[in-house]
C-alpha cells in the first residue's frame, strides 16, 4: 500500500490509470471484427453470437454507475483494484472458453470493469494539482474512446497471427499488471461519501437497463413494432420510472437525482447520449461498409485487417486531440470545445454519407471524426468532473459513461435497421442504406451541437476548478442550484 509521500507522485498514478483504462477500452470493441470467426469456431447462430457484445454492454451499463458510487463510499483505489481483477477474471474465462455460453459469461464478468472509467476520473480529481486536472481528464477520456478504435484496428492481426483467444489474453496481461500496480502505487482516497448502497435502487437500475438495452439490441431482429420489442421496451420505461421514484425517496441513492438535474450535468449527459449513438455505430458499421465487395457497386473489398486501417486517423486524432484538450480548455473553455467538437464530428458523418467512393474520402471522414470526437469527449468529461462535489465524481462520471453506452446500444439498433432496410439481390445491404444511416448519425450530432450550446458557460478551466458556478454545498452535503 502507499504512504502519504506517494501522494505527490501523481504522474505514477496517471500511468497506472492509463494502463487500466486502455485495457478496458480495448475490450469494448476488440471482439466486434471477430464475431464471424467466433460464430463458425463455436458452431453457433448469428443471433446468439451477438450476445458476446450485448452481454458486455448490459453488464457495463449496470456496473459503471454502481462501482462509481461504491468507490465514492468505500474508496476509489480499493474499487479500482476490484474492477481490474474482475476484468482479469472475465478475460481468463473468455480466454479458456470452448463454447459460446462460457464466452458470454466471461464477457458479462468483463463488463464489471466499466467501473474503471468513473473511478479513474475520481482518483484524478483527488490526486492531481488543479492546473493538471483538465489535461489528465482529457487524456483519460480520449483513451476510453481511442481504445474502441484501436481494438478494431488490432483485432485482425491478432486473429490472423495468434488466434481467437489471444483477443482476451492480451487484455488479461494488461489488467493484471494494472491491478497490482494500482494496489501498490495508487494512494487511498482522501474523499469519502458516507452512506450505504440501496439494494432496491441497484436492482431497479439493473432491471430497467437490461429491459431497455435488450429491446433496442434485439429490435432489428424482432422488428421495432414487434409485440415482444414493445412489451420489453414498455417494461423498461416503467422500471425506469420506478427507479427514479426510489432514488428520490431513499436516504442513500445510487444516483442523486438532484445532481442529475443540475444544468451542467443533464446537458452533458444529453450530448453523451447523442455522441454514443454516432461513435458506437461508426465503430460497428464503417468496417462492415469497407469490407463490402466492390462487385456490389460500393465498398472496398477490405479484409478484417485492412478495414481497421481506415479507422487509424480516427484513433490517432482522438488520442492527440485528447492530449491537447487541457490547453484547448484553458484557452477557450470546455463548453466551446464540446460545441466545436460536435460540429466537426457531424461533418465527418456527412462526408461518409455523401462521399465514400474513394479511400481518401473515408480517411478524411475518419480524420474529422477523430478530431471532433476527441475534442468533445475530453471536454465533456472535464465538465462533468467540475460540475459536482468531489465525493460524487465517481457516480456522476459513471452515469455519463453509462448514458453514452446506452446511446451506443440505441444507435447500433437503429443504424442496423436503416442499413438493412433495403437489400440487393445478393442479400447484402444496398448502398443507400449506409448513406441514410450515416446521415442519421450526422443528424444526431447536429442535435448534439444544440445540446452543447445549452451547457452553462464557464470561465476557462484554469480559472475555476471545483464546483461550477451554479453549485453550492450547504450543510449536510445537499447540492443546490442558485
Amino acid at each position: 500500500m502507499t504512504t502519504s509521500l506517494d501522494r505527490a507522485n501523481y504522474q505514477v498514478t496517471f500511468g497506472v490509470l492509463v494502463l487500466g483504462v486502455s485495457a478496458y477500452a480495448l475490450l469494448q470493441s476488440l471482439v466486434i471484427p471477430a464475431l464471424t470467426t467466433i460464430q463458425s469456431t463455436m458452431h453457433t447462430t448469428q443471433n446468439t453470437v451477438t450476445w458476446v457484445v450485448t452481454a458486455y454492454l448490459l453488464s457495463a451499463s449496470i456496473f459503471t454507475p454502481v462501482m462509481g458510487r461504491v468507490g465514492d463510499i468505500l474508496g476509489k483505489e480499493h474499487m479500482m483494484v476490484t474492477t481490474l481483477v474482475a476484468l482479469s477474471v472475465g478475460s481468463v474465462i473468455a480466454g479458456l472458453a470452448t463454447n459460446i455460453t462460457v464466452l458470454i459469461i466471461g464477457r458479462a464478468v468483463q463488463g464489471i470493469g466499466g467501473g474503471v472509467i468513473p473511478l479513474a476520473f475520481g482518483i484524478i480529481r483527488d490526486e492531481f494539482p488543479r492546473e493538471k486536472l483538465a489535461a489528465a481528464i482529457g487524456t483519460i477520456a480520449a483513451m476510453t474512446a481511442v481504445g474502441g478504435g484501436v481494438g478494431l484496428i488490432v483485432a485482425g492481426p491478432i486473429l490472423e497471427n495468434l488466434g481467437l483467444h489471444w483477443l482476451f489474453w492480451i487484455p488479461f496481461a494488461m489488467t493484471s499488471i494494472a491491478a497490482v500496480l494500482t494496489y501498490l502505487l495508487v494512494p487511498e482516497s482522501p474523499e469519502r461519501s458516507p452512506g450505504r448502497i440501496s439494494i432496491s435502487a441497484v436492482l431497479l437500475l439493473s432491471a430497467w437497463l437490461i429491459a431497455l438495452l435488450l429491446a433496442v439490441s434485439e429490435a432489428p431482429t424482432w422488428g421495432w413494432f414487434n409485440t415482444k420489442t414493445l412489451a420489453i421496451g414498455a417494461a423498461g420505461l416503467i422500471l425506469l420510472i420506478a427507479w427514479v421514484a426510489v432514488e428520490l425517496r431513499v436516504n442513500d441513492p445510487v444516483v442523486d437525482m438532484k445532481m442529475m438535474r443540475v444544468t451542467a450535468v443533464w446537458t452533458n449527459n444529453l450530448v453523451a447520449f447523442l455522441f454514443g449513438i454516432g461513435m458506437y455505430s461508426v465503430f460497428a458499421f464503417l468496417p462492415e461498409f469497407v469490407q463490402t465487395p466492390r462487385s456490389l457497386g460500393y465498398g472496398f473489398t477490405a479484409s478484417t485487417t485492412a478495414s481497421g486501417l481506415f479507422l487509424i486517423p480516427l484513433s490517432v486524432g482522438m488520442f492527440f486531440v485528447g492530449l491537447l484538450s487541457g490547453k484547448i480548455a484553458e484557452r477557450f473553455g470546455s463548453k466551446a470545445a464540446v460545441v466545436v467538437g460536435s460540429a466537426i464530428s457531424g461533418a465527418g458523418y456527412v462526408v461518409l454519407a455523401l462521399a465514400h467512393a474513394a479511400a481518401w474520402e473515408i480517411y478524411l471522414a475518419s480524420s474529422l471524426l477523430g478530431v471532433g470526437l476527441g475534442l468533445a469527449f475530453s471536454a465533456m468529461s472535464n465538465l462533468i468532473v467540475r460540475a459536482v462535489p468531489a465525493n460524487q465524481t465517481g457516480v456522476a462520471s459513471g452515469m455519463n459513461a453509462n448514458i453514452r453506452t446506452i446511446g451506443g446500444a440505441v444507435g447500433a439498433g437503429v443504424m442496423s435497421s436503416i442499413v438493412t432496410s433495403q437489400s440487393l439481390s445478393s442479400g447484402a445491404p444496398a448502398e443507400s442504406g449506409y448513406t441514410h444511416g450515416f446521415l442519421f448519425l450526422g443528424a444526431c450530432t447536429a442535435l448534439a451541437v444544440i445540446a452543447a450550446a445549452l451547457i452553462p458557460t464557464l470561465a476557462p478551466d484554469h480559472e475555476h476548478h471545483l464546483n461550477h458556478a451554479e453549485l453550492a454545498m450547504v450543510p449536510g452535503g445537499t447540492i443546490t442550484e442558485g
